[in-house]
């Protein structure tokens, strides 16, 4: 009795007449279920042996281009087919290879269906029964009278393997080939790791798991393959979202798992009533904010399922869904490989709220504007490391006057609790530190939720965006003081010929400049100061630099030695072209880099030369060539 005679299933009248066909005629199998590997367990367990098998052309090619992309589904086709020219040789079936080759327009268009046809024209030719595991496929050739068999692989609901490493409070599983498995235990911002087990890892062992997880992924409620590239595949199966990556993309083959230990009510946050009541008055933009880890997505599910319960339609924007809401919150992912395209739908759907998960491109933040003017409310999960910094990661991608009717809240997520909760306001007035009532203008104002008072100020200042902090701004080295300073000695710098030095305080500008470069700073007329302080909106005051070193020279401001280098600073002469003296003797010429600073090698004879004047206390100093 044959290996195939003992692994035949027991048949019906029906199956029987099937797989009298099958010998009779011979199978002409697709892409799909050369894909899922039936071809060759269905052979075996219909006893098929002799069977004619036609593999076209097409089908190889089509495998081929997906394996050189780097994706599983062409390297696991291409072994089913290696399965079935062994058979081939060992006697049990024929497989005849035969068609043309598709062009590679055909195969670049293969999902609208040019590779099927040519797969359905073979099986009409050789009036064969057409092997799939595509449903569209069947129903088309059934149409045209194709004799067709499905081969919807048969699932079983054993427990992936992977699940053995989720214990209760596992939140994610780290597996690489050659290393320990290693997981994550605990709450948000209370996680340690630990390693688990005593024996390494190996590619067969992960090969097997993967194999595991492509057979779950797609045949259950709730498992999906929702990112696919060469190298690297994101899976959803039910709530452990997994990301499996290949060489060369990784240096070695790697399983990452993760999933929500618990769901969170939003009744167990810090300000949970002030937030409900400013969520359910009126549609909103909040931003959810916080380092990954710190479970901004489970405050965003809260958010999700409190809407629900209070009677919204509420819609997430997910890629991967891995959000954990209720069956009524309808889980979106990219559609054509574009959220853009999915807010299409979602305006025509017409959500009260949707929560996007998460933010990180530009069109990620423009689609969530979009949606937001339209006038859906925007709940939006964002990476930062501070909450201020979740709306700096708006500006240039959102109009500045736009920002707060964008987003009017963040809610900044550490450790599994809100740690800071900011309201965005707009307002016209004189920034912090301003004096001149001529230089009041839009700013958004950052306020804390709880105290009500203004942290950070928003504001353009000549062609930059400023995020000030309020409480800095009183202090004469203000980081707004450096940024006019700089910006001033920027613009004054293309008509001076030495280096300036540049005061800002209270909204007017004292720059220092040598006596030869104060008429072409002025200009005829007092013109160019006119014009910056048009363009600045300050007073701009010139004067001549006192206790100039000869012929405008700058005194070193420091000095620091490096493993490779003696660094001589200069924060005044950036970007110039410099003569070095020491005394009065000229040493050698160099160019200020931008920090401000002349690298000198540590070992030059010029480096002895420095030290020596230093230890000596000569004066060393630089003159713009």
């Amino acid at each position: 009795m044959s290996e195939s005679d003992t692994r035949r299933e027991d048949v019906s009248p029906e199956q029987a007449m099937r797989r009298s066909r099958m010998l009779n005629k011979g199978i002409v199998p697709d892409t799909s279920t050369i894909i899922n590997g039936q071809v060759s367990t269905l052979i075996r367990r219909r006893g098929l042996s002799g069977c004619v098998v036609y593999i076209h052309e097409a089908v190889v090619a089509e495998l081929e281009s997906l394996a050189n992309k780097g994706m599983d589904v062409g390297f696991k086709g291409l072994k089913e087919l290696r399965k079935l020219t062994d058979m081939g040789k060992r006697g049990e079936i024929k497989v005849v290879h035969t068609g043309e080759r598709p062009t590679l327009e055909q195969i670049r268009f293969a999902k609208s269906g040019a590779i099927d046809a040519m797969i359905r024209q073979l099986a009409s030719e050789k009036k064969a029964v057409l092997l799939t595991a595509d449903r569209v496929q069947g129903e088309v050739a059934s149409a045209y009278g194709i004799d067709v068999e499905y081969t919807f692989r048969r699932t079983r609901s054993r427990r992936l393997k992977l699940e053995q490493f989720f214990e209760e409070d596992v939140t994610s599983v780290h597996l690489k080939s050659g290393c320990y498995p290693v997981v994550k235990r605990g709450p948000p911002g209370a996680q340690r790791v630990e390693r688990v087990g005593n024996k390494k890892l190996t590619d067969r062992e992960l090969e097997r798991m993967i194999h595991q997880l492509y057979a779950r992924a797609g045949k259950e409620k709730g498992s999906y393959v929702e990112i696919e590239r060469a190298g690297a595949t994101v899976l959803q199966i039910g709530d452990m979202r997994i990301a499996i990556t290949k060489p060369a993309f990784s240096d070695a083959l790697e399983i990452t798992a993760v999933r929500p230990t618990v769901m969170v009510d939003l009744d167990s946050y810090r300000f949970a009533d002030e937030l409900k009541k400013r969520i359910v008055e009126r549609q909103r933009g909040v931003l959810v904010a916080g380092p990954p880890g710190a479970g901004k997505s489970a405050f965003a599910s809260g958010v999700a399922r409190y809407l629900t319960e209070q009677g919204f339609i509420v819609k997430t924007m997910e890629s991967p869904r891995d959000l954990q809401v209720g069956d009524e919150v309808t889980q979106y992912t990219k559609l054509d490989g574009s959220m853009e395209n999915t807010a299409d739908i979602l305006l025509l759907v017409r959500p009260d709220y949707t929560i996007y998960d998460e933010l990180r491109k530009t069109s990620d933040f423009k689609v969530f504007a979009d949606m937001r003017l339209a006038g859906v409310g925007m709940v939006g999960v964002v990476h930062a490391s501070r909450a201020i910094d979740a709306v700096q990661r708006m500006l240039g991608r959102v109009e500045l006057g736009m920002i707060t009717q964008v987003v009017d809240t963040v809610v900044f997520i550490d450790r599994g609790e809100v740690s800071k909760v900011y309201d965005l306001r707009f307002t016209v007035k004189v920034p912090s530190g301003m004096y001149d009532e001529d230089l009041a203008r839009p700013v958004i104002l950052v306020e804390d939720f709880e105290t009500k008072r203004p942290e950070y100020e928003i504001y353009t200042y000549g062609e930059q965006v400023v995020v000030m902090p309020v409480e800095e701004v009183e202090h004469e080295t203000s980081p707004e003081s450096k940024l006019a300073a700089e910006q001033v000695r920027a613009t004054l710098s293309r008509y001076a010929r030495e280096a300036l030095d540049v005061e800002v305080k209270g909204g007017r500008a004292t720059v220092h400049a040598s006596k030869g470069d104060i008429p072409r700073l002025i200009g005829r007329g007092g013109r160019n100061i006119e014009r910056l302080e048009h363009e600045l909106g300050m007073h701009i005051d010139v004067r001549e630099r006192e206790d100039e070193l000869p012929h405008g020279g700058f005194e070193l401001e420091g000095f620091r030695v490096t493993k490779r280098s003696l660094v001589l600073v200069f924060s005044s002469l950036q970007g110039k072209d410099v003569d070095v003296f020491v005394g009065d003797d000229y040493l050698f010429s160099a160019t200020v880099r931008k920090k401000g600073e002349i690298k000198v090698p540590k070992n030059s004879d010029i480096a002895r030369q420095l030290r020596e004047a230093l230890d000596r206390g000569l004066g060393v100093w630089a003159r713009p060539i």
